[in-house]
Order: C-alpha cells, then sequence, then structure tokens
C-alpha cells in the first residue's frame, strides 16, 4: 500500500476521501483554489496545497498545476474523486507516467468509456442490451433527421462525451430535432472539445437505475445492488435509493448480470457504475453508459453493505484482492442538498449563517461546508449529501422526515423545501416515480 495520496477535488468528496485516506493511516494531500481556502476539507488534510484561481480551469481543471502539487508533497497516489479531471484519460495517463497511483480505473477504460457511441457499441458487442440508436457519430443536423427517422420518433439527443446531463435534449419531430442537436453540438463542442452527437430511442416514463460495480485485481467483476436515480431536475440527479422500488427480484437479477457482463467487457478495475434507462411497463432495460469513477451517490451503497468504496479503490489500486462484499442490507436514501432555488432550481451563492446538522441513528451527512463558509458561483452547488438508512424503505423515509426537518442552512437558499415536497408527493411515497417526476411537481 502507498503512504500518501493526493486529492484532486474540492468540497464533500475532497473530505470524504480524505477521511478515509486518514482511517487507514495514510497521509492525506488536499489541493484548493483560492476561493475554497477557507472549507474544511482544506483545515482537515494532513497538507493543502494552493494550485490556482477560482476559476477551474486554471485550478482543480490544470493538470500540471496538479502534478506539480503531487510532485512537490511527494505523494505516492492520485485520487480524482469525482468530476473535474476524474474521467480525464490523459490525465490518468499522466499520473501513471510519473510513476504515481492511479486510484481509479485503468486509463483505456476511461477512455473507452467516455465517448458513449464507443461505448454502446462495445455493450452491444458484450451482449448487454443496448436501446436503438445510432452506431456512428451525427455531425450535422441533417444526417441526424435520416437517422432519427430510422431510428423512430421520439430521440434522445446528447453529446457523445461527457456527462451530467450536459447538452441533452429529446425530439419529437424533425423540426425540434434541428434545435436539439444544434444545442447538444455546441455544448459539446464547448465543454469536450469535439461536437460529436449521439441519437437514442426516447422512451417515456422511464426509470434512470444503476448498478453499482466493483472490478477486483484477479479479474472478477462484482455488483453491489442497485441504486434508483430517477429524481432529476435538468437530467441531473437530486435524490437516489437503494434498493430501487421499481426492480423486482427477476429485473434485479437480469441487470446485476448485464452490469457485470459490462465491466468485464472492458477489463474493469476498481469502483465504477453501469447505468441503465428502465422500462417500468415492458420490464426491460438498456444501457446508457458505464461512468468510470466514484459517483456522487456512492454513500447509499455504503450504507446498506457496509463496505467503504474509497477503501476499496484505494486497495485495488495498491495491488489488493478484496474479499466480494454481504449481500445488501436495509434501504438508504440519500439528498443532494444544493445551494439552489428550491422553486426553479437556479444555482446561488452566499454566505451560510447558520448550519444545524440532523444527529441520530441511521443519519449520514457528507458536507462540503459549515457555518461561516461562503458558497461562490465557481463551481458545483452542492453542499452536502444527507444520507438515511433504515430497516426497510418505510422506515428510511420516516427516518428522511426527521432529518430533513432537523436540517437548518441558512442566509442561503437551499433545496431542502424541495425534499420536504418530494417526501409529501405521492408518486414518491408509493416509489412508483420515473424520470418524470420532479417536472409533475411543478406544473400541478
Amino acid at each position: 500500500m502507498f503512504e500518501s495520496v493526493l486529492v484532486a477535488n474540492r468540497g464533500e468528496i475532497a473530505g470524504r476521501v480524505v477521511r478515509t485516506a486518514q482511517a487507514m493511516g495514510l497521509k492525506a494531500i488536499a489541493v484548493y483554489s483560492e476561493a475554497d481556502a477557507g472549507l474544511p476539507y482544506v483545515a482537515e488534510a494532513d497538507e493543502a496545497v494552493l494550485i490556482g484561481p477560482a476559476d477551474p480551469a486554471r485550478s482543480y481543471l490544470n493538470a500540471a498545476a496538479v502534478l506539480e502539487a503531487a510532485q512537490r508533497t511527494n505523494a505516492q497516489a492520485v485520487h480524482p474523486g469525482y468530476g473535474f479531471l476524474a474521467e480525464s484519460a490523459p490525465f490518468a495517463r499522466a499520473v501513471a507516467a510519473r510513476d504515481l497511483v492511479w486510484v481509479g480505473p485503468p486509463p483505456l477504460v476511461v477512455a473507452r468509456m467516455g465517448d458513449k457511441i464507443n461505448a454502446r457499441n462495445l455493450m452491444k458487442e458484450a451482449g448487454v442490451p443496448v436501446s436503438p440508436g445510432a452506431w456512428e457519430p451525427v455531425r450535422d443536423a441533417a444526417t441526424a433527421v435520416e437517422e432519427a427517422e430510422r431510428i423512430g420518433y421520439p430521440v434522445m439527443v446528447k453529446p457523445a462525451a461527457g456527462g451530467g446531463g450536459a447538452g441533452l435534449g429529446s425530439a419529437y419531430d424533425a423540426e425540434t430535432l434541428r434545435t436539439a442537436f444544434e444545442a447538444a453540438h455546441t455544448a459539446a463542442t464547448r465543454l469536450f472539445g469535439h461536437g460529436d452527437v449521439l441519437l437514442e430511442r426516447y422512451v417515456e416514463g422511464v426509470r434512470h437505475v444503476e448498478v453499482q460495480i466493483l472490478g477486483l485485481v484477479d479479474g472478477t467483476v462484482v455488483a453491489l445492488g442497485e441504486r434508483e436515480c430517477s429524481v432529476q431536475r435538468r437530467y441531473q440527479k437530486v435524490a437516489e435509493e437503494t434498493p430501487s422500488p421499481g426492480v423486482g427480484a427477476a429485473l434485479r437479477e437480469r441487470m446485476l448480470a448485464a452490469a457485470v457482463r459490462a465491466g468485464e467487457a472492458v477489463g474493469y478495475r476498481g469502483v465504477g457504475t453501469v447505468e441503465f434507462l428502465v422500462d417500468p411497463v415492458a420490464q426491460e432495460f438498456f444501457f446508457l453508459e458505464l461512468t468510470a469513477r466514484l459517483q456522487i451517490e456512492h454513500p447509499v451503497t455504503e450504507m446498506v453493505t457496509g463496505v467503504d468504496l474509497v477503501e476499496q479503490q484505494f486497495r485495488i489500486a495498491a495491488g489488493e484482492q478484496v474479499a466480494p462484499p454481504a449481500a445488501p442490507r436495509g434501504h438508504a436514501i440519500e439528498f443532494r442538498v444544493h445551494a439552489e432555488d428550491p422553486q426553479g432550481f437556479r444555482p446561488g451563492a452566499g454566505e451560510i449563517k447558520v448550519w444545524e446538522e440532523p444527529v441520530g441513528d441511521g443519519i449520514r451527512i457528507d458536507a462540503g461546508y459549515y457555518e461561516g463558509n461562503t458558497v461562490t458561483p465557481y463551481y458545483d452547488s452542492l453542499l452536502a449529501k444527507l444520507c438515511v438508512h433504515g430497516d426497510d424503505r418505510a422506515h428510511a423515509l420516516a427516518r428522511a422526515r426527521a432529518a430533513l426537518g432537523a436540517f437548518r442552512i441558512e442566509g442561503i437558499a437551499t433545496n431542502l423545501p424541495f425534499f420536504a415536497e418530494l417526501l409529501d408527493h405521492r408518486e414518491f411515497i408509493d416509489g412508483t416515480y420515473d424520470s418524470g417526476v420532479v417536472a409533475r411537481m411543478r406544473i400541478r
């Protein structure tokens, strides 16, 4: 096992990785921008290095600055967290080229899964269910219209690279497709360096369900259960739970087996997630993407399995063979607490005047801020993740209501009121919701 790790990220995930590293006896090294100097993770780390100004391109996305910090502090490993450089194959290769341990899947896997079209083709070859769609990049609107006529409307339009809902849209006819294509193409060019676009069949009323996988050193891939991720705004997840209330035993068995096949097909090592779209009426599922990093919603899997996934990342990266975890127990739910307007979900900024976290059995808070910190407009607006665990879903929902009621954040707007509304929404209570639930809540 290496003795020190540089955490190439910020906020709650940086603090999360720092704590596990320290619990394992590793030296935890943080990096921070000028805007983040006062955040908790910087003080919690054993050492911290300023890597640039607030602009992410000149700090957290500046691979040269991150690698220089690793060299200056004699770090032996680099953990990328999620976002920023976590899914950058060139960065992963640069880390390895400097004889540092990359705490993530092999760079080749990162590169292959970073292209959604390539990933679709690989999964089809591996026998993983894939929805009808384009098998080559779509580079102009005219070709997009031709492909859509072959696939059949409606279609989902998205950049072939990247994630997080950037540039994602849907189209029901040629006119709306041209508009959606241009939006996706523009976003892809601006954010990912090329304008390649992917088209897929769009199914109304789908659920977004993902499977946590663990690629072991001996080549074995195991599935640690699924997570329901259908509560989304602007195609971005805001609440997740495990197990999914919409997946029965037979469908679960098929999905977990497909996720293992997906991991084996690419030689996956470490912690990763295979994401699917589920048609609850037809009881079918289709591959969406393989996310080659730690997911924001990983705590719910940890709560039902008792496994520290970051520790597993460290051990696998160090070449240790870890034992597959036991079967999941109970039910867990995560709420992503953001600094944003709870109605329109517009991100906000400002000083946190009051920060009072709920405490009690089955409650976990992964926080990136505390009272007195200032939320700046430069980064994602995620403040903390509120997670609860119960013996079953009803127990977890009861704990969620109590925990949300006791979480006080003042000085800035947050989406805590939205979660209170969600917990009173019949579809969520019944577990019958799909990816359109937030939109329906907002038009009642």
